[in-house]
C-alpha cells in the first residue's frame, strides 16, 4: 500500500493569485511524504528544493522526488492524503472563488487531481484523494512515529481550517480518542507570535525569541502576562485577545526590526516564554492525572519550543516522551500518510523513529566530480582517501566547515547531513560563523553534535527517556563543562543538543570521535548549512552555491575536500543568470515629496514582499533579456552598461544571488545541459 501525503497550497510556483488562506495567514511549509506498508521511503520540504523559506507552494518537486527515491509514477499510489477536512477546503475555496476566477472546481477532489495531471500526465481518480483533519494529522505524526502503544498526545500550532490550533487525545492502539480541542480563538501558538511582534519579529521568528528569553528576568513583567490568560478547572484555560493592546499601553515602545535589545525587551521574552510554558504544564499535569498516562507525544509548531520541551522532561510528569522532530505543518504530510494508512491496513506497523534521512542522496564520488568539473573556475578540490581524519583536523585547528553527506534530513534541523560545523570550545566562534554566514542576532545560540556514549558525562539528563537525536529539547549543561563548550553553551547554561548514534549515521558519529581523538571533547558545533536569506542546502550545487557565497572555510562533499579561488570579477562575467519560475520584474512610475516623475524597478518572488528588492535600470533591462543561456557578458553586449560600468554590474548581480533572487551557473553547465 502506497500511500502520498502533502501538506501545502494549490497554487503552483509560477502563480501569485490563488493562495488558500487560514486566518490571513499564508498557508507555509509545504511538503510531501511517501509511505509503502507504513513505513517512509521518502519525504521532502518543498523549500528545500525550490529554495523558498517556508514555501506554501502546492509541493510538486517534493512529489516528483519522492516518486523517483520510490521508483514508481503516480498512478501508481494508491491514496493521495492533504492535511485538512474537505469541508473545510471547499468552504476556503468557494469562498475565494468570486476574488480569484481562475479556480474552476466547486470540488476540491477534482481540483487537486486536474492541478497535478498538468505537472505528472496522469488522470490519478479523484476518489482516492483524501483529506484527514490538520490536527489529527501533527497527531499521528507523532504517536505512530513514537513506538509507544498507548500515550497522552498534544498538538499545539498556530490555527487550522477546522478551527483548532490544539487538540489533546488520549492514544491506544490505533485509537485517538479526543479529550478537549484548543480553539483558534485560544491559540497559544498566535498568541506567541502576536506578542513577539512587540520584539520586532514576527511569523517564523518565535525561535528567535525562545533563545532571547534566558537573556530576560521573567518577574518584571510576571505580574502583567498574568492578564494574558485565565487557567481553568480541567486543564482549561482563556487567553485575553487584547492582551497585545494592554502590553502596549504598558510599554509605549515597540521594538523596530534591526533595533538594538532593551534589558526590557528581554524581559517581556523571559515573561512570554514563561507564561507559555505555565500554561502547556496547566493542560498537561491535568491530563496525565485524568488519563493516568506516563507517555507523552506532542506535534503542533509549538512543540518546536525546545525549551518548553526541557521543561517538561525535567518535571517528571511523564516516564517518556516524543516529540515529532518534523513539529510544524511539513510533519503533517507523514501524518495524514500514516491516518490513512492505519484507517486502510489497521494490522500495519510503522517502525520507530530512528533517523531522519530521507531526502536527496548525495550521489558517488564520480558525479560529484562531474559537478564540481563544472565550478573548477571558481574553486579547487581534491579527492581524499579518509575525509573524515582530514574535516576533523581541519576543525580542530580553527576552520568552520561546511559538510554534505548521505540523504538530506527531513524537518528544520541539520542533523549531520547537511550542516555547518566547527569547534565548539572556543565561544568566539559564535561570532566568527556569524559574520561568516548566518549574519544573525548574536544572542542567538549554537547546538552541539555529541557522541550518544558521552552525553551524560556533559549535560543533566533528566530521568524522563526521550530521544535527543533531533534537537527537540534544551538541557542543562554540566557546570564544569560550561566554559569548556563556550561556542554552544547558552547565557543560562543550557544546549539544545543532538546525540549522534553510530547506527543511525556512521559517517557523521566517526567524524565528532576523530575529532575526540584529537581534542578530547566528543562534541562538534552543528548549525544548519545554509545562509540567512535561503532553506537549508538540498543538492550538491546549493551547497557550492551557499559555499561560494559565505565564508567558510572549507566545504566537503562526499569525499571531495573544496576551496575557494580568488577570482576577479570578470570571471562572473561568464555567468549564466536566470530568474527563478517564481519571479517577476516590475517597473512602476511614481513621485517624489517634491513632485517629480520617477521611474523605480524591482524583482520579487511570489512568496509575499519579503523576497523583493530594487533594481538598478541597467540590472532590471539586463534581466528582462535573460533567457537562461546568454552569459552575463552576452547580455551587457546585447543592452550595454548604461550608467553603470561592469564591475558595478557584476557587483548588484552577485548581491542578488547572494538574495537567492536570482540563480547563477557557469556557462559550462549551461552547455552540458544542452548537449
Amino acid at each position: 500500500m502506497r500511500i502520498l501525503g502533502i501538506s501545502g497550497g494549490i497554487d503552483f510556483p509560477h502563480e501569485d493569485g490563488f493562495v488558500t488562506t487560514i486566518l490571513n495567514s499564508e498557508v507555509h511549509d509545504a511538503s510531501a511524504v511517501l509511505i509503502e506498508n507504513g513505513q517512509v521511503v521518502a519525504a521532502y520540504e518543498e523549500e528545500r528544493l525550490n529554495r523558498i523559506k517556508h514555501s506554501g507552494k502546492l509541493p510538486i518537486l517534493s512529489i516528483r522526488r519522492c516518486l523517483e527515491l520510490g521508483g514508481i509514477r503516480l498512478d501508481d499510489v494508491d491514496k493521495i492524503v492533504f492535511y485538512c477536512e474537505e469541508t473545510q477546503f471547499k468552504y476556503e475555496t468557494t469562498t475565494h472563488r468570486h476574488q480569484y476566477r481562475q479556480f474552476p472546481y466547486s470540488d476540491p477532489k477534482a481540483w487537486i487531481v486536474e492541478r497535478l495531471k498538468q505537472f505528472f500526465d496522469t488522470d490519478f481518480k479523484k476518489e482516492n484523494v483524501v483529506f484527514e483533519n490538520h490536527h489529527y494529522c501533527h497527531a499521528a505524526s507523532a504517536y505512530y512515529m513514537s513506538g509507544f502503544d498507548e500515550a497522552l498526545v498534544v498538538t499545539i500550532d498556530g490555527a487550522s481550517l477546522e478551527g483548532n490550533a490544539g487538540i489533546v487525545l488520549n492514544a491506544e492502539g490505533n485509537s485517538l480518542k479526543p479529550l478537549s480541542h484548543i480553539s483558534n480563538d485560544d491559540s497559544l501558538g498566535a498568541f506567541y507570535t502576536q506578542i513577539i511582534e512587540f520584539l520586532g519579529y514576527t511569523t517564523h521568528d518565535e525561535y528567535k525569541v525562545m533563545g532571547l528569553a534566558p537573556y530576560g528576568d521573567p518577574a518584571k513583567f510576571r505580574r502583567l502576562f498574568k492578564k494574558a490568560f485565565t487557567l481553568l478547572p480541567e486543564g482549561k484555560f482563556r487567553l485575553n485577545r487584547s492582551f497585545y493592546y494592554v502590553l502596549m499601553d504598558s510599554m509605549p515602545n515597540p521594538r523596530l526590526k534591526g533595533e538594538l535589545f532593551t534589558q526590557e525587551h528581554k524581559d517581556i521574552a523571559a515573561a512570554l516564554q514563561e507564561a507559555l510554558e505555565n500554561v502547556v504544564m496547566h493542560m498537561l499535569v491535568h491530563y496525565q492525572q485524568a488519563t493516568g498516562r506516563k507517555k507523552l507525544c506532542m506535534a503542533g509548531g509549538v512543540a518546536h519550543n525546545c525549551t518548553l520541551n526541557g521543561k517538561i522532561l525535567y518535571s517528571g510528569l511523564f516516564d517518556e516522551v516524543f516529540v515529532q522532530p518534523a513539529a510544524h505543518d511539513a510533519g503533517n504530510a507523514l501524518g495524514g500518510a500514516l491516518l490513512q494508512s492505519r484507517k486502510l491496513a489497521p494490522s500495519t506497523q510503522t517502525e520507530t523513529l530512528r533517523h531522519l534521512y530521507w531526502g536527496s542522496a548525495i550521489q558517488n564520488n564520480d558525479s560529484v566530480l562531474e559537478i564540481l568539473k563544472q565550478w573548477e573556475r571558481f574553486v579547487t578540490y581534491r579527492k581524499a582517501d579518509h575525509v573524515v581524519e582530514v574535516a576533523a583536523k581541519l576543525m580542530a585547528e580553527g576552520a568552520v566547515i561546511g559538510w554534505a553527506q548521505g540523504r538530506s534530513e527531513f524537518g528544520p534541523r541539520a542533523l549531520g547531513n547537511r550542516s555547518i560545523l566547527a569547534d565548539p570550545r572556543p565561544a568566539e566562534n559564535k561570532s566568527i560563523i556569524n559574520a561568516m554566514v548566518k549574519k544573525r542576532e548574536g544572542y542567538r545560540p549554537f547546538a552541539p553534535s555529541i557522541l550518544e556514549e558521552y552525553a551524560d558525562d556533559y549535560y543533566v539528563l533528566p530521568q524522563t527517556k526521550a530521544p535527543y537525536s533531533y534537537m527537540n529539547f534544551v538541557l542543562k549543561t554540566r557546570e564544569d563543562k560550561q566554559e569548556l563548550l563556550g561556542a554552544v553553551t547558552h547565557v543560562d547554561g543550557t544546549a539544545r543538543i543532538q546525540t549522534v548514534s553510530r547506527e543511525t549515521n556512521e559517517k557523521y558519529w566517526h567524524l565528532i570521535d576523530e575529532f575526540r581523538k584529537l581534542t578530547g571533547v566528543p562534541v562538534l558545533l552543528n548549525t544548519s548549512f545554509n545562509n540567512n536569506a535561503e532553506p537549508i542546502v538540498d543538492s550538491e550545487e546549493d551547497a557550492i552555491v551557499s559555499f561560494l557565497t559565505t565564508n567558510i572555510n572549507t566545504l566537503i562533499i562526499g569525499d571531495y575536500v573544496i576551496d575557494k579561488k580568488t577570482v576577479g570579477k570578470e570571471e562572473f562575467l561568464k555567468f549564466v543568470p536566470k530568474r527563478p519560475i517564481s519571479s517577476e520584474l516590475k517597473q512602476s512610475v511614481g513621485y517624489t515629496v517634491e513632485g517629480n516623475k520617477q521611474t523605480a524597478y524591482e524583482i520579487r518572488l511570489h512568496f509575499g514582499d519579503k523576497y523583493k528588492t530594487t533594481l538598478s535600470e541597467e540590472m532590471y533591462r539586463l534581466l528582462e533579456q535573460s533567457d537562461g543561456e546568454k552569459t552575463l557578458a552576452e547580455l551587457i553586449e546585447l543592452r550595454g552598461c548604461g550608467r553603470k560600468t561592469e564591475e558595478d554590474i557584476v557587483d548588484e548581480l552577485i548581491e542578488l544571488w547572494s538574495l537567492r533572487l536570482i540563480h547563477l551557473r557557469p556557462f559550462e553547465t549551461v552547455a552540458l545541459a544542452t548537449v
